[in-house]
């Protein structure tokens, strides 16, 4: 099974609990990981999680299997979440898929893949489309009245009514990432003890009392510095960096945003296009788009798709070294500039 963004909810509950592996998969890993969070809420009694890594299943790939077959040490139910980058679980999804054909995975726990850099053309997916047992989701980059529509609901279901264009506002500080919105959506609720029983108005004011940052005094300028070769720009950037205390993984996941933004734009951009055009048709966000445009002229799509894996790489290095994750992503942001710089 295959689906979407927009229907991948549905088809999640056309399937039922007949789906055994879900592929989440797409260059909008955001919106991926939301998915599966919220697929894994939906399960009738999610259990236990097992948590294993692509290069886990690359070096082992009947250990997928293993795991969704083996049993906790109190018998209680439980789930295998994976995190994969590409067709690192290729093997281990072909082992599954074949093992289940021969109905030794009947009474499975739930496998739920978040794969990084692969598409439902990859083949890992491939393995799994045409699988009543399984579903594959592809996600790409949300609009911004996407975003702002999940942020009022997410406002909704925590007791909050936001006013006039606060879930825009939230949307946006976020990098258009579900993820960060979530958090600053929760931070918002429990500084205002809004609940649904008890729902609280939220405005500007309480949004600036939690340390919000808006679009123009958050994150971006630090990834437009980086992405538009501006060397000069990015050393005071950094130092807002650390002087504001900016998370260090939210940097990384509005970079990994705006790259899977320009890979898509720069597949569509054909050689006869003039660029301000182009970007007005593609509905790029018009306070953005002089950025989106230098940064397009600096990044070819290929060039593109090499960065993607290594900010992926990045994400993980700051999650695991998180004492180091600032020197870290200055080093990164730093290579990244001097390379866009030297692309006139």
């Amino acid at each position: 099974m295959k689906a979407t963004r927009r229907d991948y909810a549905a088809v999640v509950g056309r399937a039922g609990a007949k789906c055994r592996l879900f592929f989440f998969c797409g260059p909008d890993e955001a919106g991926a990981s939301a998915a599966a969070a919220r697929t894994i809420a939906g399960f009738a009694d999610p259990g236990e999680r097992v948590d294993l890594s692509g290069q886990e299943l690359k070096g082992d790939p009947a250990r997928l299997l293993d795991e969704a077959r083996s049993t906790s040490l109190f018998g209680d139910s439980r789930h295998v979440y994976v995190r994969v980058n590409g067709e690192e679980a290729h093997d281990a999804i072909r082992t599954y898929a074949e093992m289940a054909d021969s109905g030794e995975a009947a009474n499975a726990w739930p496998v739920v893949i978040v794969a990084t850099s692969a598409t439902d053309k990859s083949r890992s997916a491939k393995l799994l489309l045409k699988r009543d047992d399984a579903l594959v989701a592809v996600f790409y980059p949300p609009e911004p009245g996407e975003v702002t529509a999940q942020v009022r609901s997410m406002a909704d279901a925590a007791g909050l009514r936001l006013s006039g264009g606060l879930a825009e506002r939230i949307a946006r500080a976020a990098s258009l990432d579900v993820r960060l919105a979530r958090s600053e959506v929760e931070k918002l609720a429990l500084y205002l003890d809004a609940s649904p029983h008890s729902p609280r108005l939220a405005d500007g004011e309480a949004l600036d009392a939690i340390g919000a940052k808006t679009e123009e005094d958050g994150i971006m300028p630090l990834v437009d510095a980086a992405l538009g070769g501006k060397t000069g720009q990015l050393t005071t950037q950094l130092a807002r960096m650390r002087e504001v205390s900016l998370n260090p993984v939210g940097v990384a996941l509005a970079l990994e945003r705006r790259v899977a933004q320009l890979a898509g734009l720069a597949a569509r951009f054909g050689p006869g296009d003039e660029m301000t055009a182009f970007l007005a048709r593609e509905r790029v966000f018009f306070r953005d788009r002089d950025e989106i445009g230098n940064q397009l002229h600096r990044w070819s799509g290929a060039k593109l798709e090499r960065l993607v894996p290594r900010l992926t790489d990045l994400h993980r290095s700051l999650l695991t070294n998180s004492q180091s994750a600032e020197l870290l992503l200055a080093r990164e942001l730093t290579l990244i500039a001097r390379y866009a710089a030297s692309r006139r």
